[in-house]
């Protein structure tokens, strides 16, 4: 018997309630099981107000027990395994966001949902995917003559609130790709096409599916609307070759008087780690305040780990505080050693509680006020905290990113060379 039909019996045997191997062959279509077919599929998961958040995900070795599937967001691709089949049905994990896609598989057709594991009776989103090469948008007749691309500044109105945050756009063979940054960090990346009046675009990386309509108001400005799961907030933009966020030195400060971090929390081997440690003394430090739910702090992640490596020797070091979706140790020491795992990363991650203002204000005393993970404390080699940087822009952002990269090295620079 090969292995897949091997995996299947056993899931028989555990879903099925099968009193002997006879009844097994008689009453289980597991040596029927439709199976994913290797190739392109072009996916939608339901966002609010009715729209669809086309994506398309690329599956390899589909007949096998190390099925892979890629989730394609321009040029960012997300490797997805341990993917397996309950009855008619295919269970496709995200592990890295505790989520994942359970969907009734007929013919290269599935339908199902897209649910949060860490929400305690979530109903998830509908999920409908169809094998078959086909574009994430479908072309339009006669596109929008105005141009995409570039910088823009952009507001997001919600509930009366605005919040000011910047677009930046290509096309190419009538493919859009981009970002939208705020304080906060990227919305990763954005792919898309013109339509009739503008632009429309999503992305799906795993964790929340966006879909973006932008109609334009002559050459220079567009109106339209950022759809997620739940909601949406309009978009107002207007080209700003110059369009540029809050400096995010600013944003996040330490207390009046207070120039040190003082935490001491355990990593996962249950060992407690503070700034005090003879690992960190005389060097360097970069403090990372993160979550593994965090997108942007996986990005943040992937470069900090390469660099780390390539760096650690000239006297600086790197220590991440990871807030959790739950106060519960063993959910939070399995989620941080799979995300060191995934990134390669050999510094030290600490369990620093839950996510939220409570966990932070216990183990951040001196700081005022966390707007956003990923932020990022620049420590010099007297302890002392020399800059704080809030958010992070990554890959998606092009231009911003590899600016980003230089001012994060210079920041460092500075600090090696300062005796």
């Amino acid at each position: 018997m090969t292995s897949q039909k091997l995996l299947h019996t056993s899931k028989c045997l555990l879903y099925g309630g099968i009193a002997g191997l006879s009844l097994l062959w008689g009453s289980c279509t597991c040596h029927r099981q439709q199976l994913l077919q290797d190739g392109i599929w072009r996916a939608e998961l339901s966002v609010s107000h009715g729209r669809q958040a086309p994506f398309l995900f690329e599956v390899a070795n589909a007949k096998t027990d190390s099925a892979v599937l890629t989730l394609i967001n321009g040029e960012e691709k997300t490797l997805l395994t341990g993917i397996y089949y309950v009855a008619d049905s295919v269970i496709i994990p995200i592990e890295a966001y505790d989520a994942l896609i359970k969907a009734h598989i007929s013919d290269g057709v599935l339908e199902g949902r897209f649910t949060k594991n860490y929400i305690e009776n979530d109903t998830g989103i509908l999920f409908k995917a169809r094998w078959g090469e086909a574009p994430r948008f479908a072309a339009t007749e006669q596109p929008a003559t105005a141009d995409i691309d570039g910088k823009w500044d952009i507001l997001f109105v919600s509930d009366g609130d605005t919040a000011h945050n910047v677009g930046i756009f290509k096309t190419e063979n009538q493919a859009v790709t981009g970002s939208i940054l705020t304080n906060s960090g990227d919305m990763r990346f954005l792919e898309g096409a013109p339509t009739a009046t503008g632009i429309q675009l999503s992305a799906f990386s795993g964790l929340t599916p966006y879909y973006v309509e932008l109609n334009f108001v002559g050459s220079n400005a567009f109106e339209g609307a950022l759809y997620t799961a739940r909601n949406s907030i309009t978009l107002i933009g207007s080209r700003n070759d110059r369009a540029a966020l809050a400096d995010p030195y600013s944003l996040t400060k330490l207390k009046r008087g207070a120039d040190y971090l003082s935490f001491k929390l355990p990593n996962t081997d249950g060992q407690e780690v503070s700034l005090a440690n003879a690992r960190y003394k005389g060097k360097v430090v970069i403090v990372s305040i993160l979550g593994t739910w965090c997108p942007n702090c996986l990005d943040e992640a992937q470069y900090l780990a390469q660099w780390y490596r390539e760096n650690r020797e000239r006297g600086v070091e790197i220590v991440g505080l990871s807030f959790e979706r739950k106060d519960d140790l063993d959910y939070a020491t399995t989620a941080v050693n799979n995300f060191k795992k995934r990134y390669g990363v050999d510094y030290e991650v600490l369990l620093a509680g839950k996510v939220g203002s409570e966990s932070v204000a216990k183990v951040l005393p001196e700081v005022d006020k966390l707007f956003s993970y990923p932020t990022t404390f620049f420590i010099d080699r007297k302890g002392q905290v020399a800059k704080i940087y809030t958010g992070f822009n990554g890959p998606a952002t092009g231009l911003f990113y590899e600016e980003w990269k230089k001012d994060f090295n210079d920041v460092v620079d500075g600090l090696l060379d300062k005796k």
